[in-house]
């Protein structure tokens, strides 16, 4: 069957093929690209495609196929996913993976990979290499992806890793408290530090590292006192939308208007930045000042290292934002509200800086039924020794 769909306005086409084994399974797997990966631009390729992709799929789900090993399968797979991920995503299910898998599993036929051998891998060889639990957890959800599209092709008749679960430790947020971000700060300006405009413009609007790296002077609109948060960038993906793809409005304080203003004695500043496509454009008009350590990533670190200088809670650079949500929370913005200026999707992921903030239980001890004792000087016992 052939049906159309679009992706970026264009329309293209989409091969989804039937085949029943000779043990009476159903196979259906669905086809995006042609053989060297291209979208399908033309009804008329897609229905020769149809033919060759169905021959091809009976010698797979015949046995043919079934002799790749799952290094062999997991190149095919790269290959699948190029064109619709992103390169960050790529390059996990990549270098990551190559990085981790042992020679044993990576070298055994695809089709002979059984549950055991996933659950080996995962809890026993996995933390005997070092990796942690954010690391086996990450490794397992790339193998139950890789093995779905396996299954999805005909491959395999089931995945061995579904049902494998990796529990993690919540990961510890920490922010800054309304005494400590004004040391912050003021110990930032005093020093004349780098990363003082960056600092403040996170701790004033809550974005994140990426979205005030693609911050332009046409994203401010100073008129409207608002700033809209379009765009991200990573020395990953390069220059592209925000982590949940949608704009969102951040409202401007007098405070911040006050950061703004600085900001233009001191710009616009220039870089060349990639984009997802691969080329570089060339931007004369982002708003904060460029260095190599923010390029590279390391404004954790500076972060971190210069609040144990100053003697105040280590923190990380993205731990601003949380300290930005968890103030407004705090202060009594309410919720909705909240979730609209940082762009979170879920209740669940601003309930967790409610907590951090203290807000569900402010007041409560209030309400205890008890009290210390009041002072009654006029009854005062003189106790003495003679």
């Amino acid at each position: 069957m052939i049906s159309t769909y679009t992706y970026n306005g264009k329309t293209f086409y989409l091969i989804q093929l039937s085949y029943t084994d000779k043990k009476g399974k159903r196979h259906q797997p669905k086809y995006r690209t042609d053989m060297s990966g291209h979208r399908i631009t033309s009804k008329r390729k897609a229905e020769t495609l149809e033919v060759e992709y169905l021959m091809d799929l009976r010698a797979k789900v015949e046995g043919e196929y079934s002799r790749l090993s799952f290094n062999e399968f997991h190149e095919e797979f790269l290959k699948q996913i190029k064109l619709t991920y992103k390169r960050s995503t790529v390059m996990q299910y990549d270098g990551d993976l190559k990085k981790w898998l042992s020679e044993d599993l990576t070298k055994k036929k695809i089709s002979e990979i059984k549950k055991t051998d996933i659950h080996n891998f995962i809890f026993d060889l996995l933390p005997k290499k070092g990796a942690n639990p954010h690391t086996q957890k990450r490794i397992l959800k790339s193998l139950r992806r890789i093995f779905e599209a396996a299954l999805d092709d005909g491959v395999i008749p089931r995945n061995p890793a579904q049902g494998l679960n990796v529990k993690v430790p919540p990961p510890k947020k920490e922010v800054l408290n309304t005494k400590e971000v004004l040391i912050f700060l003021e110990k930032a300006k005093e020093l004349n530090h780098p990363f003082y405009y960056h600092w403040a413009m996170a701790l004033l609007t809550g974005l994140r590292t990426g979205e005030l790296y693609a911050l332009r002077w046409r994203d401010i609109d100073e008129v409207s006192n608002i700033i809209c948060v379009s765009a991200s960038w990573s020395n990953k993906d390069g220059y592209h939308s925000t982590k949940s793809n949608k704009n969102r409005i951040v409202p401007i304080s007098d405070d911040l208007k006050k950061l703004i203003i600085e900001l233009k004695n001191i710009g616009p500043h220039e870089e060349n930045l990639t984009g997802l496509n691969g080329n570089n454009q060339f931007f004369n008009d982002l708003v904060l000042p460029r260095s190599s350590e923010w390029k590279h990533g390391e404004q954790s670190k500076i972060t971190r290292k210069f609040c144990e200088l100053i003697g105040i809670t280590p923190v990380k650079f993205h731990d601003l934002r949380a300290t930005f949500i968890t103030c407004m929370l705090a202060q009594g913005v309410s919720t909705p509200k909240v979730m609209s200026i940082v762009g979170h999707a879920r209740m669940s992921t601003t309930d967790e800086y409610l907590r951090l903030a203290g807000v569900n239980v402010k007041g409560a001890t209030e309400l205890l039924g008890y009290q210390l004792p009041k002072e009654n000087f006029n009854n005062v016992l003189n106790i003495s020794s003679n």
